[in-house]
């Protein structure tokens, strides 16, 4: 079992950064994929990034590539979405979750979730 609590959100200037942090329990951390969800008001949930288990490998949706970095610190059990050039389109309910695989971009392929935090980018 593994609980995830995220913070770091808020409202940020467009092209401003955010730091958002997923704080993890469960000493079987270093054992799953860890992902970023977003979700928009009337959207649905969309994947952002992921991390393998061991961090090695990293995988971004289109639009976030060059601005977001996702990394995990496994004796922390944390993992982090730095978000930078921030854009309007960016503005939604940030989601950690983990799961199997760090390729899998579906929502139903991750087990573990966050209650979310709030970002949202004003122009």
């Amino acid at each position: 079992q593994v609980q995830l609590v995220e913070s770091g959100g808020g409202l940020v200037q467009t092209g401003g950064s955010l730091l958002l942090s997923c704080a993890a329990s469960g000493r079987t951390f270093s054992s799953y994929a860890m992902a970023w969800f977003r979700q928009a008001p009337g959207k649905e949930r969309e994947f952002v990034a992921s991390i393998s288990a061991s961090g090695v490998r990293t995988y971004y949706v289109e639009s976030v590539k060059g601005r977001f970095t996702i990394s995990r610190d496994n004796t922390k059990t944390t993992v982090s979405l730095q978000m930078d050039s921030l854009k309007p389109e960016d503005t939604a309910v940030y989601y950690c979750a983990g799961g199997s695989f760090y390729f899998k971009t579906n929502p139903y392929d991750y087990t573990y979730w966050g209650q979310g935090t709030q970002v949202t980018v004003s122009s």
